[in-house]
């Protein structure tokens, strides 16, 4: 029997537009992200928003900035930024859809003045060297095949002292033990995502590229609430799935993406990945390479 095909990552994202839009709340919050819960955050809308702050202050991003965001999904990062730090915010995503919608969003926000967003892909970007002062990846770097190739153009687009904030999954370790990568193969595949990075590979890529004052957080506990609502909505939706999938409704990709989150969840009670903040400067005077 042959396996099915993975999707690619604008066949994921066009086939599963309504489920974020309805299931995760994306028609509301803009956000295809997960969510950081603590005693200012309690509710999904609010961690997701928390998130952003987080990701904000970590990197200490003012009005003064000019930031990409580097795999910016439907605009909630970009709108997020130019809202409550009134910086000028460049998104960029492979998937026509979402710039469409990302457009949409910025308008009816009324950030379309400082939000701007664009078809590119964050390891060749179109934009001249030394052209932002942070770089933002949420939840994005991922997808990248090669995510030193994202480091790379990262460190060749920021200005002299520029800032680097990553959020994303990190598995911990390669090989991972038993059947891990197995395992981490059924989450990851449905979703589009070729492969995670551990903590270890990402710091490398980052001082590879000439990265400096690395720093890494982990931020699993206060991102596993947004692990279990996904799996409770899994759990509670997947028989629904493949029964519409066989009445011709749902796609195969839609069903991949719930059996997805259930999959995750095992794979992080097994100790297999985890949530990170990953920090970091372009030294002062540095040339890009």
């Amino acid at each position: 029997m042959s396996r099915k095909k993975d999707p690619d990552i604008q066949a994921y994202y066009k086939a599963t537009r309504w489920d974020y839009r309805w299931v995760w709340g994306v028609r509301s919050t803009y956000a295809l992200h997960y969510g950081v819960y603590d005693e200012t955050a309690t509710h999904h809308q609010a961690a997701v928003a928390n998130k952003n702050r987080v990701m904000a202050d970590m990197v200490g991003i003012t009005s003064e900035d000019r930031v990409l965001d580097a795999g910016c999904g439907v605009g909630g990062s970009g709108i997020w930024l130019a809202t409550d730090r009134s910086c000028e915010v460049v998104g960029i995503t492979p998937v026509e859809g979402q710039v469409r919608d990302a457009r949409r969003n910025a308008a009816r926000a009324k950030v379309g003045d400082k939000a701007s967003f664009l078809v590119a892909d964050y390891c060749r970007t179109p934009f001249e060297d030394h052209s932002f002062d942070v770089v933002w990846a949420l939840e994005s770097i991922c997808h990248a095949p090669e995510k030193a190739d994202f480091y790379r153009e990262a460190f060749r687009l920021l200005r002299p002292g520029g800032r680097l904030a990553v959020a994303d999954y990190f598995r911990l370790s390669r090989p991972l033990p038993n059947d891990g990568e197995q395992l981490i193969r059924q989450w990851l595949r449905p979703w589009a995502i070729p492969d995670i990075d551990s903590e270890a590979e990402h710091l490398g890529h980052a001082r590879s590229a000439g990265f400096v004052d690395l720093e890494f957080r982990d931020i699993t506990s206060q991102s596993m609430q947004s692990v279990i609502n996904l799996w409770e909505h899994g759990t509670r939706w997947l028989w629904a799935a493949k029964l519409f999938h066989k009445l011709g409704i749902v796609s195969s990709i839609q069903v991949g993406n719930v059996e997805a989150v259930i999959y995750q969840c095992e794979a992080m009670n097994q100790g297999l990945w985890k949530m990170g903040l990953l920090s970091a400067h372009v030294p002062v005077g540095s040339p890009p390479k």
